[in-house]
C-alpha cells in the first residue's frame, strides 16, 4: 500500500491522532516508555527558544505507520554552525524504538520528504534499540546520504528475573551486598517501595531533587535535576507516567528522610533503571547496590521480567547491576549527512575525525608515557602514610560518573 505523509508542528495539538499514535506504539514491539507522548510531551514543552518541532506522520490507509517528531536546532561543531535534526527528547531519552511499520520504498521517501521541508546539515537518532535479527528500516537512508554512520552508543547489563533471584547472589556481590546490609541496620535505615500516582508524584519528586542536588551530580551540575530546563522536562515527563502507572522508586529513609533512592519505569515487565543519588555524607553505606537488589526482589514479587539499566556509558562503565547481568542490549547512534554543501563538509570532516581519533589516542599515550618515565621517582618520605582500611573504603564507594 502506498503510504501518504503529512506533517503536524505539534505533539500536543488538539487534533493531534492520539488514538492512531497508540496503535503504531504498541505495534512496535520494542517500545519504551520513552516512547510514551506522556513523555515526548514534556519534551516538547521544555524545547528552547532556537529548537523547532516538526512531526512527520506516514500513514497507510487509515492506520498510522510512522510517526518521528523532529528538532530542527543550530548546532557548533568546531565553532562553525550546522542545521542538525535530532529525534525529539534528545539528549534525556535513555531508549527509543523508531515507531515505523513502512517498507524500505516508503522509508526511502520519507528521507526525502524530510530533506525538502526540512534542509540540514546531518540527521541523527539517538538511543536507538532495534530487534535482534532484523534489518533497520534506516538502513535504506545510508545509501541515500552523503555519509551514513551507525555506531554503537552503549551497551546496556539486563537482568532476567528468575525463580533463583530468590536466593542470596554469589561470589564478590554477596560479600559487598551483606556489608552494605550491615552498615544500613547499623544505622538504622529502611528500604521503602513507592508507586506514586497523581497526587503524591509532585512532592516525591522535589524531594528526590533535593537529594540530587546535594549529591555528586547536583555539585558537579549533571544530574537530571540541576538545571531549570531538565528539572521542568523531568517533573513533566515523569508526572504525567506516573498519573499512568508507569513510575516507580525505591528509597532509604533514615528517620523518615531520604538519603538514597533509584528511580525507574516500568513497561512490558520491564523495568528501567533511570536514575539514582545520594547524600553524601552517606556515601559509605553502598546502598545503590541495596537498591538495586529491591528492584529484583520487587520484581519477584510483582512479576516483572526484566531489570535494565537504562544507558550506560560505552567505555568504563561501572553500573551496578553488570554484577547481576544475564545479557545485554544495545544502543545505536544512527548519523545521515545531506548532500547540501554542509553536510558534505560535516560529513567529511567527520570521517577525517575518526580516521585520525585513534592515531591521536596512541599518540596520548606515548606522551603520557614519556613524561611518566621523565618523572622523578619518589621517595619513601614522600609516599606518605600507607592508606587505611577506612580511605580505602571511601575510594571505592565513590560515584561513578558513568551511571545516571
Amino acid at each position: 500500500m502506498v503510504a501518504r505523509f503529512e506533517w503536524r508542528a505539534s505533539l500536543c495539538a488538539p487534533d493531534f491522532p492520539v488514538a492512531a499514535y497508540e496503535g503504531l506504539r504498541l505495534r512496535v514491539t520494542d517500545h519504551t516508555p520513552f516512547n510514551t507522548l506522556a513523555w515526548l510531551y514534556a519534551s516538547e514543552q521544555a524545547l528552547t527558544a532556537g529548537a523547532c518541532l516538526h512531526v512527520l506522520l506516514g500513514w497507510q490507509g487509515d492506520e498510522l505507520a510512522l510517526c518521528l517528531p523532529l528538532v530542527a536546532s543550530v548546532e557548533r561543531f568546531g565553532r562553525l554552525p550546522f542545521r542538525v535534526l535530532r529525534h525529539l527528547g534528545y539528549p534525556l531519552t535513555d531508549r527509543l524504538a523508531l515507531l515505523t511499520c513502512l517498507d524500505a520504498d516508503s522509508m526511502r521517501k520519507a528521507l526525502v520528504i524530510i530533506r525538502r521541508r526540512l534542509p540540514h546539515a546531518m540527521l541523527q537518532l539517538n538511543e536507538l534499540s532495534e530487534p535482534i535479527g532484523e534489518e533497520s528500516a534506516l538502513t535504506t537512508w545510508m545509501a541515500h546520504s552523503s555519509t551514513g554512520e551507525r555506531r554503537l552508543s552503549c551497551r546496556v547489563p539486563v537482568h532476567l528475573i528468575s525463580e533463583a533471584d530468590r536466593q542470596e547472589v554469589s561470589g564478590d556481590p554477596r560479600y559487598k551486598l551483606r556489608r552494605a546490609r550491615k552498615r544500613i541496620l547499623a544505622y538504622g535505615a529502611q528500604v521503602r517501595r513507592i508507586t506514586p500516582d497523581a497526587t503524591t508524584v509532585g512532592p516525591l519528586l522535589q524531594m528526590l531533587g533535593e537529594v540530587e542536588m546535594q549529591s555528586w551530580k547536583g555539585i558537579q551540575g549533571i544530574g537530571i535535576f540541576t538545571n531549570e530546563r531538565s528539572r521542568q522536562w523531568i517533573e513533566l515527563a515523569f508526572t504525567a507516567l506516573a498519573e499512568q502507572g508507569l513510575m516507580r522508586v525505591v528509597r532509604l529513609e533514615l528517620n523518615g528522610r531520604c538519603i538514597s533512592y533509584r528511580l525507574g519505569l516500568l513497561e512490558q515487565g520491564r523495568l528501567y533503571d533511570y536514575n539514582l543519588a545520594f547524600l553524601p555524607q552517606y556515601a559509605d553505606l553502598g546502598s545503590g547496590r541495596v537498591l538495586l537488589d529491591e528492584w529484583i526482589r520487587w520484581g519477584l514479587d510483582d512479576n516483572w521480567h526484566w531489570i535494565d539499566a537504562s544507558r550506560v556509558s560505552l567505555m568504563n562503565s561501572s553500573h551496578q547491576l553488570q554484577e547481576r547481568m544475564t545479557g545485554q542490549l544495545e544502543h545505536w547512534r544512527w548519523s545521515f549527512y545531506s548532500w547540501r554543501p554542509s553536510g558534505l563538509a560535516l560529513g567529511l570532516t567527520m570521517r577525517l575525525w575518526h580516521q585520525l581519533k585513534p592515531w591521536l589516542k596512541k599518540w596520548r599515550a606515548w606522551r603520557a608515557a614519556m613524561q611518566a618515565v621523565a618523572a622523578p621517582t619518589p621517595t619513601h618520605a614522600d609516599q606518605g602514610p600507607a592508606p587505611t582500611e577506612k580511605t580505602m573504603e571511601g575510594k571505592n564507594a565513590s560515584p561513578s560518573h558513568n551511571q545516571r
